[in-house]
């Protein structure tokens, strides 16, 4: 069932326009679900396409080798994938090359092997000892038909493989292959074969579904008396798997899915199988379950579906064109559960993973496509009502109604001035009424949802940017001050800060009002007001920051309020998190702050939530940390967690009906469960080298070192090159990596955040090292995890013992015999051997000086590579002020179409010839790098935006006017270009993803165009 639904208007109109907008009235279909948030929530999905070196964008096949390393099929090509760098091998012509590129199917094997099936060059298999593919025949002796749909092992080191035109067996140790005879009543063609645990052998043919049971020979026709099951059994079958509990899952080309208990019967899915309301159903490509015990459905056109066997339906997850971390396509071929729980999908449109066991972190995102979108992508304001029910307030007026009781998500449309407006407070009175701040006050009524808007015409020009109910009396924040508003007499009062009066409100901007034991705290950006009585206008208690205390309030920004249990009070502040002890108002507060010196990732803190176990949660402006109060250990959330909402500037929180905690964002709410902190998630594994250059040689990846190996180089090129990463596949770009050479580095290399984690040396001395690599992970339960090699740089001959020895023993023997000339003769070998060094010492600087210049370019253009440049323009950014340099990111326009239509020999000719062009109009000073592909980056120091686009304008000009020519063909060329100023408080990575932004703009805009990137 299709989780996009539309919803019905309904419209009421007098002076003020109302529109209440209701998606997902209808009961949810995960009400068998323990987890009330269940229909609100969808995996977010990381991508990994053509644009990360996919060599097709349709993705076919998934497997994950010994090792950990994942490899993706495509029709354009296999990868090796370890999270940062793909391997690709797409095919060729030499005998140990992969026959065809379209790869249709993968099972890996032990020790690193990989099977490949292809759909037009038969069966090969990778190699790991040597990087290379064996070919197994086609025809006699051989595979049936070069056409591979499926393969399956046999539980005793042999492969069952599915063709066009039959079954065949292969024996992986002999290489031997033999046809299985499949009977006459099964057609040729063959999608699927699987082998259950008690030696069952399940052909899934273009017949329906046929099985040879253990011991027999021949294949029978599987049927079943039920005719919803026997429609599926007899349609084409495309997919079969069996889970952990015995269950065979069988998916069909146009019929839908049906499973099969162990004792033998058989059952629809409902919602999926053949009914009256529906006998159509896209092709089930493949199926794989969770460790949850969820069966996941691959289809070709309506995305993935999942389904617990006993739930009323399934449950789809699919693209969604409003939510990047979506599905990117609903074409899927492939479905794989690594070995740490991440769930890959294969699709038309690249491949996606999402890690399936990051439950503590949850976020309910906005798109006006899905059911369960919200209506908005900024959470400004909070509420959950007595009847526990949550508020959430948006911009443009929108207000979205969670119930979770009901499984239900209303979007409602303020009218009147709240028109357009952002949705700030909320607060509720004795009687349920829901009051809602925004540009002025309205009122709903919480049976019917009915909205009067400009409830008080003094409140319709001033933002409400707090609010509380204090026995039916509306206290409001905004930025003029306090209003105080009794609905039931109608009576409305206002007061402010009075310079003059050192106790009136201390600031007009009142960001937060809280009743706390019977005084009213109001949160200004002055600092705090307590007032006795929620009647008072002036006489405050105001606590400000005091310079020099460092007991004191730590800054006057102050935003949310919140007491714990235990009747400690808490204060969000821009200058980190106060804590007053037991809520004492002494003469002189004194707090406990929590900063960055305490572990916070920021000191511009915007809200507070206590749970119920002694923690404190609260919201900064680049993420979410908990504070453990009894420790004051400080953690803060990662995406291992599950945190992808990376802003919050708003103050709105709450705790669910559930005991979960709420969080506001700008892209959506967070949700962090009741249960955070109580599970340590699956240990992280220690990085894994992922390919080596040793001595100037290629390692194949059987030959890869693991940890505690050791690395010998016996050659004359004493070169080493690593790549390592961590094989979780689990927040890459979080992940910090470093390594050092224990006995020739003084200290860690740090490698740049989301950068590829490589160690490189060259020209190491002869002896013995230990190269230990390192990952930090961030999050929750920030983790570090080392991986150690030994390094082993065997001596040329003339710097072994025994040459040393006998030139020792030699010079002795001649000193003894020339003693009389042994002044001269001294001298003259001090000046000899001081010229070798000199000379030596000469050419291993000017050799090391070349290799640490090919290390940083690219091969191809011959400008710097992206680690060197990423390295160089780090440097930039530390020394550049505000706006003094920029970044262009330069994306040639229809490229694919060039390398189609006239062969990468010629892209690649084309990427050369606009490289010379853009160096040619650059300045001495300016780093010119590629960053991949045909995607080339500039980075301008001392040079403000608008010199900047006066100068990209210029390589877009020239880069238009240029032609290429290659092999007697003129070829034209054209570029978009995206520009970033440099912002002192951002990242490199912050810098560079403006820049790519405003690349992408120019691509909407239609290329050939540059645009700036804006703040």
């Amino acid at each position: 069932m299709s989780m996009r639904s539309g919803g019905a208007f309904g419209r009421w109109s007098s002076i003020w326009l109302l529109v209440l907008f209701w998606v997902g009235t209808v009961p949810s279909l995960h009400a068998m679900d323990a987890d009330p948030w269940a229909p609100f929530l969808t995996p977010w999905f990381e991508r990994v396409g053509t644009r990360e070196g996919l060599p097709h964008s349709v993705t076919t096949a998934l497997a994950q080798d010994t090792r950990g390393v994942v490899w993706i099929g495509t029709m354009g090509g296999l990868v090796r994938y370890d999270g940062f760098r793909m391997q690709v091998f797409d095919g060729g012509r030499a005998p140990d090359a992969l026959r065809d590129a379209y790869v249709r199917t993968l099972l890996a094997l032990p020790g690193g092997d990989m099977l490949v099936g292809t759909n037009a060059g038969g069966l090969a298999r990778f190699q790991a000892s040597t990087g290379r593919f064996q070919a197994y025949p086609t025809g006699a002796g051989g595979i049936s038909d070069p056409k591979i749909y499926d393969l399956a092992g046999d539980g005793r080191g042999g492969v069952w493989v599915a063709t066009d035109r039959g079954i065949d067996h292969l024996d992986v140790a002999s290489g031997k292959i033999a046809a299985v005879p499949i009977g006459t009543a099964a057609a040729p063609r063959n999608f699927s074969v699987l082998q259950d645990d008690k030696g069952d052998l399940w052909l899934g043919n273009d017949r329906g579904l046929f099985v040879r049971r253990a011991g027999a020979t021949a294949f029978n026709r599987v049927d079943a008396a039920n005719p919803t099951v026997s429609a599926v059994l007899h349609n084409q079958v495309w997919a079969l798997h069996q889970d952990p509990d015995g269950r065979l899952w069988v998916g069909s080309g146009q019929a839908g899915v049906v499973y099969r208990d162990g004792d033998g019967s058989w059952h629809a899915v409902p919602g999926f199988s053949p009914s009256p309301q529906r006998r159509n159903f896209p092709t089930v490509r493949h199926f794989a379950q969770s460790a949850t015990g969820e069966e996941w459905i691959a289809t070709d056109g309506e995305g993935v579906l999942t389904y617990r066997v006993g739930q009323p339906s399934v449950r789809q997850l699919a693209h969604d064109p409003a939510v990047a971390s979506s599905l990117q396509g609903d074409s899927i071929r492939d479905l794989l559960f690594d070995s740490t729980g991440n769930m890959w999908v294969a699709t038309d449109l690249g491949a996606a993973h999402t890690n399936t066991q990051a439950q503590m972190v949850c976020a309910l995102l906005p798109s006006p496509l899905a059911r369960y979108g919200l209506s908005e992508s900024n959470v400004q304001g909070m509420l959950v009502d007595s009847r526990k029910r949550i508020w959430l307030g948006l911009g443009n007026g929108h207000i979205d109604l969670v119930d979770l009781a009901q499984g239900r998500l209303q979007h409602l449309v303020m009218g009147g001035a709240q028109s357009h407006r952002d949705v700030l407070a909320f607060t509720e009175t004795p009687d349920g009424t829901i009051w809602v701040g925004t540009l002025g006050l309205a009122r709903i009524d919480p049976d019917t949802l009915h909205v009067t808007n400009d409830v008080l015409a003094p409140l319709s020009t001033h933002p409400v940017l707090s609010m509380t109910s204090v026995d039916g009396v509306l206290l409001m924040g905004t930025y003029d001050g306090v209003y105080r508003y009794n609905p039931a007499t109608g009576q409305l009062d206002h007061f402010r800060h009075d310079p003059a009066d050192p106790t009136s409100l201390a600031s007009d901007t009142v960001r937060y009002i809280a009743q706390v034991d019977g005084k009213i705290w109001y949160a200004t950006t002055a600092g705090i007001s307590v007032a006795d009585r929620a009647g008072d206008d002036r006489g405050f208690r105001n606590i400000r920051q005091q310079p020099g205390r460092p007991d004191g309030l730590p800054h006057d920004y102050v935003g949310s309020i919140a007491k714990d249990a235990r009747g400690n009070l808490w204060l969000a502040t821009f200058g980190g998190v106060a804590e007053l002890p037991g809520g004492r108002l002494d003469p002189q507060a004194r707090f406990r702050i929590f900063d960055i010196a305490s572990g916070l990732s920021s000191d511009k803190v915007n809200a507070v939530l206590p749970d119920d176990r002694g923690h404190l949660w609260t919201s900064l402006s680049n993420g979410i940390a908990m504070i453990d109060v009894a420790t004051g250990e400080v953690r803060n959330l990662g995406a291992r967690d599950g945190l992808h909402i990376p802003s919050y500037i708003y103050l709105a929180t709450a705790r669910a009906p559930d005991g979960s905690l709420l969080f506001g964002g700008q892209g959506g709410l967070t949700l962090v469960r009741r249960h955070a902190n109580e599970e340590k998630p699956a240990e992280v594994p220690p990085p894994s080298v992922t390919s080596a250059r040793v001595g100037g040689q290629e390692l194949p990846p059987g030959a890869l070192p693991r940890s505690g190996d050791t690395l010998t180089i016996n050659n004359g090129h004493r070169g080493l090159q690593l790549s390592f990463a961590v094989l979780d596949y689990r927040a890459p770009l979080e992940t910090r990596y470093s390594y050092r050479m224990e006995g020739f580095d003084d200290g860690w290399t740090d490698i740049p955040v989301g950068s590829s984690p490589n160690a490189v040396y060259t020209n190491l001395p002869h002896g013995e090292y230990s190269l230990r690599l390192r990952a930090t992970t961030r999050g929750m339960f920030p983790t570090t995890v080392e991986s150690d090699l030994r390094v082993v740089v065997q001596p040329r001959w003339y710097e072994t013992v025994w040459l040393r020895t006998l030139v020792i023993l030699a010079g002795i023997a001649a000193v003894f015999a020339l003693v009389h000339l042994r002044t001269i003769y001294l001298r003259r070998q001090a000046k000899r051997l001081q010229r070798q060094i000199d000379e030596r010492t000469h050419d291993l600087q000017e050799a090391n000086a070349r290799l640490d210049k090919l290390a940083g370019t690219d091969e191809l253009t011959g400008v710097y590579n992206r680690r060197r440049f990423l390295a160089l323009a780090e440097g930039v950014r530390a020394l550049s002020a505000e706006g003094q340099a920029c970044l262009a990111v330069l994306d040639l326009d229809r490229f694919k179409e060039i390398n189609d239509g006239y062969g990468h020999l010629a892209g690649d000719a084309v990427i050369r010839a606009i490289t010379d062009i853009i160096i040619s109009q650059c300045r001495p000073g300016d780093l010119v790098g590629r960053y991949g592909g045909e995607e080339l980056v500039i980075c301008l120091p001392d040079c403000t935006a608008t010199e900047a686009m006066r100068a990209t304008g210029r390589i877009r000009e020239a880069l238009a006017r240029a032609e290429v020519h290659h092999e007697g063909r003129s070829i034209r060329v054209t570029t978009s270009i995206g520009v970033a100023a440099i912002h002192r408080h951002e990242s490199m990575e912050q810098w560079l993803s403006r820049a790519d932004a405003a690349l992408y703009e120019a691509k909407r805009r239609g290329r050939n165009c540059v645009v700036l990137a804006g703040d």
